[in-house]
């Protein structure tokens, strides 16, 4: 965000408007409903009260944390009961840090737990609460101790205390404050003082609220155009624009064009670029229109990650390979890094444009990845989809794996279900681990049984592999007959089922979907009863022969639904059929998978659809021992209208 590029005037306006109408809704003013008091019993066996604790722990609840951790005296993990004591003495109800945090507890716990995860959690936390009251002496000789430093919110407290010592932090803040969902009240701190250290201008400040308004966070935004205490005037108009877009770009793209008498150019092509977005999410074909006027008019230094990302998208869809070029060249650095799906998309627009030895060196620069991209990468280059040498460990390597205190605590908190701490602990023990190591782990996690953490563990490896453990085929014979029976490919149903519950048997989602492939209550109900299944009850969701014989029933029946096309199917069973049949309607052209996979407007469906295909190449290769094709599993999408169907 370079200075001097966007009118004072008009940036100070547009910032005043938005402060102005944020403070003014009641979501910003309202205070937030303090939590009633809840009932001090306290179960009497151990590990139900720890559970009660961490619970309590996780509502800043004081009273009860201290009640039930004075119960927990010998518990076998003592740090955690501390920790889920101390806690809730850092934060309020509604998770703000607060400035009358126990310091002196927090030391000793920092001291006596040196080096566990819990203890790296610990000092996350404190982090925030010494931002929070500004103690930058703490602050500043605990922030290098933070091993995992992946709290954009601690990251932004660290460039706030280095910029009150003089320094310029600017372009380093720029790249931390790319995704507002995280910022939290570091962030706007730190903008904050920016702003009015004059290390970034009134622009930058409105592209930071503007930002967040993209992403529907409206008090967030206010709260950040707040910081521009001296900012003035009346005109709002790209503000405007951005709920307009939301709704109706077309709306938007006129209303922008009636205001553009108004605005500078750069403004004028950060409007283009929201609607483009918008747009391009609701697959309008105006999408690059707007986008092309974006370029035409400049502003790229005004546009979030997520417009940037959907001008190579809109692209795409339209097969205007020199727009994806121009698009992915205009990226953010570290935003073009981030993600092989731009290397790739660079490589097939150089070489739409004859341009093959710089495609080469695209596709070369990701083809040795295993994933999505990489594997489509390798076949530009003429190669098929093979598994690489494995390797294997021994007993006695495995066997070094069962005294590892963290995997330990890890298998007490599964024993619990209490799976985010489990993988904290887990992840942590990993660190540093050979890839030979992280094999020996990987096998011990197969041998325990905790298959999950046998594939995320196997996944790591950089240079040695066992794709055996990566892509895990349990309860195959099950597996085999129920495919068999509906005539169902099985590496397709592997690749599902690993992206769907990474092979947890009691696995459930926010949504109540259930087991090994994630069957909605409903949708169970609704397929057994189609096969005839009579005496079904949800209960039967957690025998791996129900819940695989539902699910790829379900699987089969979607398939046929959406002609036998594998990337259509795997976006049905995340989405729902109804969706990629609209998302296919809207087509002006038949379009490679890969094209469609990347355009969905989804971005969980959009991710689940491409490593589900991804895994099923892998699973394919493994079950037959033949060099497989991703691009052949894509195939092609053609558009079609809207058909009704009787699928849940």
């Amino acid at each position: 965000m370079p200075k001097g590029v966007y009118p004072q005037r008009v940036a100070k306006a547009a910032l005043a408007a938005i402060a102005c109408a944020m403070l003014a809704t009641p979501v910003f003013a309202q205070k937030k409903p303090q939590p009633q008091p809840q009932s001090l019993t306290i179960p009497s066996n151990p590990d139900d009260a720890f559970v009660a604790l961490r619970d309590a722990a996780r509502k800043n609840d004081v009273a009860r944390t201290d009640a039930i951790s004075a119960t927990l005296v010998d518990y076998p993990i003592p740090s955690y009961v501390e920790y889920f004591r101390i806690k809730p003495q850092m934060f309020d109800a509604s998770g703000l840090a607060r400035i009358d945090a126990p310091d002196d507890q927090v030391r000793a716990f920092l001291q006596r737990y040196k080096g566990e995860a819990i203890a790296d959690r610990m000092r996350n936390d404190w982090l925030l609460v010494l931002g929070k009251k500004r103690d930058w002496a703490n602050f500043d000789a605990e922030y290098p101790q933070f091993a995992l430093k992946d709290d954009t919110q601690v990251e932004c407290y660290a460039l706030l205390s280095r910029a009150l010592k003089g320094q310029n932090v600017a372009a380093e803040a720029r790249a931390t404050l790319s995704d507002p969902k995280s910022y939290g009240e570091g962030c706007v701190d730190l903008i904050g003082y920016l702003a009015q250290s004059r290390q970034i201008e009134p622009s930058d400040v409105a592209f930071q609220a503007r930002q967040a308004l993209e992403q529907n966070y409206v008090t967030l935004a206010g709260r950040i155009a707040a910081t521009a205490p001296d900012a003035r005037g009346d005109s709002n108009t790209l503000a405007t624009v951005v709920k307009m877009a939301r709704n109706d770009p077309g709306q938007a793209a006129a209303y922008l064009t009636a205001s553009a008498g108004s605005l500078s150019r750069d403004e004028q092509g950060a409007g283009w670029g929201v609607i483009g977005q918008f747009a391009a999410k609701k697959l309008a074909p105006e999408a690059a229109g707007y986008y092309r006027r974006q370029m035409d008019l400049g502003g790229n230094q005004w546009l979030s990650d997520e417009t940037q990302e959907w001008r190579v998208r809109a692209a795409l869809r339209q097969g205007d390979w020199k727009q994806v070029r121009q698009a992915v060249e205009l990226m953010r650095p570290e935003l073009r890094a981030k993600d092989p799906a731009w290397s790739y998309w660079y490589g097939r627009a150089l070489k739409a444009d004859n341009r093959t030895a710089e495609a080469q060196q695209q596709f070369q620069s990701i083809a040795g990845q295993f994933n999505f991209y990489g594997q489509l990468a390798s076949e530009e280059l003429g190669n098929r989809i093979v598994l690489p040498a494995r390797t294997q460990v021994g007993d006695a390597e495995v066997n070094a794996m069962r005294t590892r205190p963290g995997f330990l605590r890890a298998q007490k908190f599964y024993d619990l279900n209490l799976r985010f701490e489990g993988n904290r602990e887990w992840n942590w023990e990993l660190r540093g681990m050979t890839d030979r190591q992280l094999l020996a782990a990987a096998d011990y996690a197969r041998r325990i049984e905790l298959l999950d953490r046998a594939v995320n563990t196997a996944d790591r490896t950089q240079a040695e592999h066992d794709f055996s453990l990566r892509f895990l085929m349990p309860y195959r014979d099950i597996m085999q007959r129920a495919t068999d029976d509906v005539g169902l490919d099985m590496a397709w149903a592997y690749g599902l089922v690993r992206q769907e519950s990474r092979f947890i048997m009691n696995a459930r989602s926010s949504a109540g979907a259930h087991g090994l492939m994630q069957v909605m209550p409903a949708t169970a109900k609704w397929v057994a009863r189609k096969i005839g299944m009579s005496d079904f009850s949800p209960s039967m969701m957690s025998d791996p022969n129900i819940n695989i014989m539902l699910g790829t029933n379900y699987m089969s029946m979607v398939f046929t639904d959406l002609d036998s096309s594998w990337t259509l199917a795997s976006a049905a069973y995340n989405a729902g059929p109804g969706r990629p049949k609209n998302w296919r309607s809207s087509l002006t052209r038949p379009v490679e998978g890969a094209i469609f996979a990347e355009t969905i407007p989804f971005s969980e469906t959009r991710t689940y659809v491409k490593n589900v295909l991804s895994n099923a190449t892998y699973y394919a290769a493994l079950m037959s021992g033949r060099p497989q094709s991703l691009k052949d599993r894509l195939g092609t999408v053609a558009p079609a209208q809207i058909t009704t169907t009787s699928l849940p």
